[in-house]
């Protein structure tokens, strides 16, 4: 049950200012590499239960890039050829930081290579505590679906996408829509058919949290910290929404195809994503993953995917772009 957790977590607050600089550098870093090519863009809609537009109530919001050329001055003379396969993409920040302004340049380069590109916010812990945000991004699905027309968004070809923290979520969120066992036990109903979810991206994420009780060193203690407060329980890993995180056990062969990666200097990466991509790859999933040796140089981070001053990250990149178009039967 979501609950809301009263007194004031001292560790978390350090956690989030942490986490708080490093999306400002990383945000800094990014837009060092931005294409100056102009925009559609929808900043701050409110998604609100996933209703229609204008009837949201006031609460999480989403923002939507889109290519020029898109945009019309009459919904109703909107045409098929103005709706695009639409990459949703789920911020990290452990569960208890994060903003969607932290991926946007990302998404605006999305944008630029001709897709709809979109940022959701959600409501962060120990404000809230699961499953409240997988709640409200499952509603924000649903109200893409609904508004696909206003935003240039192709309803029939989603690909969810999601960095640390996020990627988690949408793994979740792949599970419950394509899975309706898995969408019974987590207890909400998917706003998007199978067939609407074309594919996921997964960058440096975590996809089973009873590795985390183990982990070594601060990374290993500020992870604790954050999955009590997402869970809003002392003894969190014996609890039901941690069994129900740790989405490498509730996988099937029907979740969509995978593009995986993270970087070899990211102490998650060998507990998290390789596993999780070979428990894919067991099941017949197709999997594309860009993994790198140990020995690789320069050391690639935690989101190194953000870190565009990389050649690494800019290959990723286009990776991730010819990952999509294939997958929503683009040319490439």
């Amino acid at each position: 049950m979501a609950g809301r957790i009263l007194r004031p977590w001292p560790a978390i607050g350090l956690i989030r200012r942490l986490f708080t600089k490093g999306a400002r550098d990383t945000v800094a870093e990014m837009q060092r590499h931005a294409v100056d090519a102009p925009l559609v863009e929808h900043p701050d809609v409110p998604y609100g239960a996933g209703g229609a537009v204008g009837t949201g109530a006031a609460g999480p919001t989403l923002s939507v890039f889109a290519p020029r050329g898109t945009e019309s001055s009459d919904i109703d003379d909107l045409s098929d050829t103005s709706a695009l396969p639409t990459v949703v993409w789920i911020h990290g920040g452990a569960w208890i930081s994060g903003v969607k302004e932290d991926v946007d340049p990302y998404l605006r380069l999305l944008a630029q290579r001709g897709l709809t590109a979109v940022s959701l916010d959600y409501s962060i812990s120990p404000e809230v505590t699961y499953p409240t945000a997988l709640a409200e991004l499952n509603a924000a699905l649903g109200f893409l679906s609904l508004n696909a027309e206003t935003f240039a968004v192709d309803a029939r070809r989603f690909i969810l996408a999601g960095d640390s923290a996020g990627a988690n979520l949408v793994t979740q969120l792949a599970a419950l829509t394509t899975d309706p066992d898995y969408a019974t036990q987590v207890g909400i109903e998917p706003a998007l058919a199978a067939e609407q979810l074309r594919a996921v991206i997964l960058h440096c994420g975590i996809f089973d949290v009873s590795e985390i009780p183990e982990a070594p060193g601060l990374g290993g203690w500020g992870f604790r910290r954050a999955l009590r407060a997402y869970l809003g329980q002392k003894e969190w890993a014996s609890t039901a929404g941690a069994g129900q995180m740790s989405t490498l056990n509730h996988v099937s062969a029907a979740f969509p195809p995978t593009f995986i990666s993270a970087g070899n200097g990211d102490p998650l990466t060998a507990s998290q994503s390789r596993p999780f991509a070979e428990r894919l790859r067991a099941l017949g999933v197709p999997v594309t993953e860009r993994f790198y040796p140990d020995d690789h140089v320069p050391a690639l981070p935690h989101e190194y995917q953000f870190h565009l001053d990389f050649a690494d990250a800019r290959v990723a990149l286009d990776t991730t772009v010819e990952f999509v178009r294939e997958h929503a039967g683009l040319a490439t």
